[in-house]
C-alpha cells in the first residue's frame, strides 16, 4: 500500500499470506491428504503402516492415532486433523481412523459446495444440524447392554481387536481384557466407573501371543534385593513403605572427628543398630514382604534376609498405588507408624524369571481393585502392537460398561445415519439442505472404505446396504470376511455407542473449524527448506500447498 511514496509495512518480511478460497481449498487438501494416509488401515482387512523415525526406530501399526502421532506433520490444517485422532483416542480409545477419515470426507464435500459458491457459514450450520440429527439417530438405534453380560463385552473387545495385529488371538485376549475391566470396575453413586490406571500393562518379549495372561494382582519390574531372601512367600502380608531404610545423612555439612579406632567401631555399631531397629519394626508389624519406594541399605538387606522377609526397593509410585488397591495395604511414610492393620494381603509373592529379567509377581489377591496384564510376543514390535490393540480393547469395554449402550459395527450405524439424514434434509430447506445431504454422503465413507479395503466393489455394497436398510434391517453392515452384507448383531460385530457418537461430534467440529478459516498468515520459518523465498513449502512459507503434500 503506497501513500504518497511511503510504503506501509504491516507484516514482517518473509511472512506469507493466503486468503479467500485459495486458503480454504489448500487447508481442505492438506486435511484430505492426512485422511488418505490412514484410509487403508480401516477394518479387519485393513493394512498396517511401517513408520521409521529420524533415529531409525521402527513402529509397525494400524492404529490411526499412533500413525498420526509418529509422522511429523508440517501443515497447520493437517495438524488439526492429528488433534482429531488424539481427542478420539483419549475419549474412546478406538475409532481414531474412522474419525480422521470422516473429517477428511466432510471437508471434501464442503470443498465441492464451496466451488458452487455456497458460503462456508451456511455449510457449517448445515453440518451442525446434521451432526445433531446423527447423534439422535444413533441414540435411537442403540441397544442396551445388560449388566454383567460378559459375552457382549467380549464381542465388543473382539470387534475392536479384529482390525489390529492382535486379531490372531482375539478370543483369548478378549477374555483377558473383559476379566481385567470387570475386576476393577467400581460402583460410585449407582454409576459404574472404570479407572484405567488400575490396570497395569507389563510387556515382555519372548514366548508367544497366547502366553499373554491376566494376573489378579500386580507385577513389579523388580527383583528381591538380596539373594538370601526367600524366592516365594505364601500368604503374604505386605508392607508398603515410602521411606528409606538407610541411615539419614545430616542436611548440613558436618565433620565427625574420631580420635581412636574404638570410636569408629562404636560409630559403625550405632549405624548398624539403627538399621536393625528399622528391620525389627517391620518384623513386629507381622509383615513378611516389604515393598519400599526408596532405597534399602546393604546392612538392612542382610537383616531382612535373616528375618526371611522378601523385600523390593525403589518401586515406582504408580506401582505402589496399584499395590495398595490390589492388596488392601496402606502406604506408610514413617516406619514408626507401621502397624498390622496397614498390611495388605496376597496369596503369593514370588520372583519369576521372564525372558532375561527377574520380576516380582504379587498374585492371588482377594477381590483386587487393581490387576495386571502381562503381554508376551515373539518380537518387540509384535509386543508393542499388541499393547496398542489391548489398550483400545480395554477402553471400549470400559466405555461399554460405563454407558451400557452399544451399536452395530461394520458400517451399519453409518448407513442408518446417512439414510436418516437424507430423509431429514428436505424438511430443513434452504441451502443448509445441501450441506446436510453432503454430510450424509460423507458418513457413508465408512462402509465404502471397509469394502474397498476388503477388495469388494464399494458401489455394489452400498446399494445392497441401502436396499436392506430400506427393508427395515438397520443393523445390516458389511461382512468383510464373507464379502457380503449381513446382520452385524448376529455376527457379533458391535461397538459402544460413545465411539460412534464421538466420531460424529469430533469430526464435524474439526471440519467446521477448518472451513471457517479464510486467511492463513504464516510467520517466516527458520527451518531450512521451508519458509522464505525458494522454500519447499509451496504457496506460503512453512505451509506446504497441494504440491508439498506427497510427503504425508
Amino acid at each position: 500500500m503506497m501513500t504518497g511514496q511511503q510504503p506501509i509495512i504491516i507484516l514482517k518480511e518473509g511472512t506469507k499470506r493466503e486468503k479467500g478460497k485459495g486458503a480454504q481449498l489448500n487447508n481442505i487438501m492438506a486435511a484430505r491428504a492426512i485422511s488418505d494416509a490412514v484410509k487403508t488401515t480401516l477394518g479387519p482387512k485393513g493394512m498396517d503402516k511401517m513408520l521409521v523415525d529420524s533415529m531409525g526406530d521402527v513402529v509397525v501399526t494400524n492404529d490411526g492415532a499412533t500413525i498420526l502421532k509418529e509422522i511429523d506433520v508440517e501443515h497447520p490444517a493437517a495438524k488439526m486433523i492429528v488433534e482429531v485422532a488424539k481427542s478420539q483416542d483419549e475419549e474412546c480409545g478406538d475409532g481414531t481412523t474412522t474419525a480422521v477419515i470422516l473429517t477428511g470426507e466432510l471437508l471434501r464435500y464442503a470443498g465441492e459446495l464451496l466451488e458452487q459458491n455456497i458460503h462456508p457459514t451456511v455449510i457449517t450450520r448445515g453440518y451442525k444440524m446434521a451432526a445433531d440429527k446423527a447423534v439422535e439417530v444413533l441414540d435411537k438405534m442403540a441397544i442396551p447392554i445388560k449388566e454383567g453380560d460378559k459375552k457382549i463385552l467380549k464381542n465388543i473387545a473382539m470387534t475392536s481387536m479384529a482390525s489390529k495385529g492382535a486379531s490372531a488371538a482375539k478370543e483369548l485376549l478378549a477374555d483377558v481384557v473383559v476379566d481385567a475391566v470387570t475386576s476393577v470396575a467400581e460402583k460410585i453413586d449407582g454409576k459404574t466407573v472404570v479407572d484405567m490406571d488400575n490396570i497395569q500393562i507389563q510387556k515382555k518379549q519372548g514366548g508367544s501371543i497366547t502366553d499373554t495372561a491376566i494376573i489378579k494382582g500386580i507385577i513389579l519390574d523388580k527383583e528381591r534385593v538380596h539373594e538370601g531372601m526367600p524366592r516365594l512367600i505364601k500368604n503374604a502380608k505386605i508392607a508398603l513403605v515410602n521411606a528409606a531404610l538407610e541411615v539419614k545423612k545430616t542436611e548440613v555439612d558436618a565433620r565427625i572427628q574420631i580420635q581412636d579406632p574404638s570410636q569408629l567401631q562404636a560409630f559403625l555399631d550405632e549405624e548398624e543398630a539403627m538399621l536393625r531397629k528399622m528391620v525389627d519394626k517391620i518384623k513386629k508389624s507381622g509383615a513378611n514382604v516389604l515393598i519400599c519406594q526408596k532405597g534399602i541399605d546393604d546392612i538392612a538387606q542382610h537383616f531382612l534376609a535373616k528375618e526371611g522377609i522378601y523385600a523390593v526397593r525403589r518401586a515406582k509410585k504408580s506401582d505402589m498405588e496399584k499395590l495398595a488397591k490390589a492388596t488392601g495395604a496402606k502406604i506408610v511414610a514413617n516406619l514408626d507408624d507401621l502397624s498390622p492393620k496397614d498390611l495388605g494381603k496376597a496369596g503369593t509373592v514370588e520372583e519369576k524369571k521372564i525372558g532375561d529379567d527377574k520380576m516380582t509377581f504379587v498374585t492371588d489377591c482377594k477381590n483386587p481393585k487393581a490387576v495386571s496384564i502381562l503381554i508376551r510376543g515373539g518380537t518387540e514390535h509384535i509386543v508393542d502392537e499388541l499393547e496398542r490393540g489391548i489398550h483400545d480393547a480395554l477402553f471400549v469395554v470400559k466405555v461399554a460398561l460405563e454407558d451400557g449402550k452399544m451399536t452395530a459395527g461394520g458400517g451399519a450405524a453409518a448407513t442408518a445415519v446417512a439414510m436418516a439424514l437424507r430423509e431429514y434434509a428436505p424438511s430443513v430447506g434452504g441451502r443448509e439442505q445441501m450441506a446436510i445431504e453432503a454430510f450424509a454422503d460423507a458418513v457413508e465413507v465408512v462402509p465404502k472404505t471397509l469394502s474397498e479395503n476388503a477388495g469388494l466393489d464399494p458401489i455394489d455394497m452400498m446399494l445392497e446396504m441401502r436396499r436392506i436398510h430400506k427393508k427395515g434391517n438397520k443393523y445390516a453392515g458389511i461382512d468383510v470376511i464373507n464379502g457380503k452384507v449381513s446382520d452385524m448383531l448376529k455376527n457379533n460385530v458391535i461397538e459402544p455407542l460413545r465411539v460412534s457418537v464421538n466420531e460424529i461430534r469430533t469430526s464435524s467440529e474439526a471440519a467446521t473449524m477448518i472451513l471457517r478459516i479464510d486467511d492463513v498468515i504464516a510467520a517466516k520459518t527458520t527451518t531450512p527448506g521451508t519458509g522464505g523465498p525458494g522454500g519447499s513449502g509451496g504457496p506460503g512459507g512453512g505451509i506446504p500447498g497441494s504440491s508439498g503434500m506427497d510427503e504425508y
